[in-house]
């Protein structure tokens, strides 16, 4: 687990030097991408975009990846959904700590990769989705 005291310290001392740019929205990108039900792990989980992370977390690496390219300081993970009572709509509420760790895991992968990303000093953001799921611990 990062240290949340000196990564809020390193994102201080940045967003005092210059504005930051966040990430757009992952849904989008995804969408952008014609998934079908398969890349979902099967019809029953078509459109969780959480469960990407374990069926093709290579396309939510990719657009991480493409938006540090287009200049983002900061992405989010892929966790919009990821409250026990989101993913329950797709019998994976028991799943959603493993979910929105790979999230957050994928997001500091491509982080890491790129030498300017903010999130390479901070590391991802979390993106907690109306649900508030105040996921401290990935």
């Amino acid at each position: 687990m990062r240290n949340l005291n000196e990564s809020a310290k390193s994102l201080r001392a940045l967003l005092s030097e210059r504005i930051l740019v966040l990430d757009g929205a992952m849904g989008t990108m995804l969408q952008q991408r014609h998934l079908t039900a398969d890349d979902f792990g099967g019809a029953a989980l078509e459109g969780c975009n959480e469960n990407l992370v374990r069926t093709r977390p290579d396309v939510v690496l990719d657009i991480h990846r493409k938006y540090f390219d287009a200049g983002s300081d900061i992405v989010e993970t892929n966790s919009f959904g990821g409250a026990p009572i989101v993913l329950a709509e797709y019998g994976l509420a028991a799943d959603a700590h493993e979910l929105n760790k790979r999230a957050a895991e994928l997001a500091r992968q491509a982080a890491n990769g790129n030498e300017d990303a903010v999130c390479s000093r901070v590391r991802g953001a979390d993106d907690e989705g109306y649900y508030g799921n105040g996921r401290r611990d990935v």
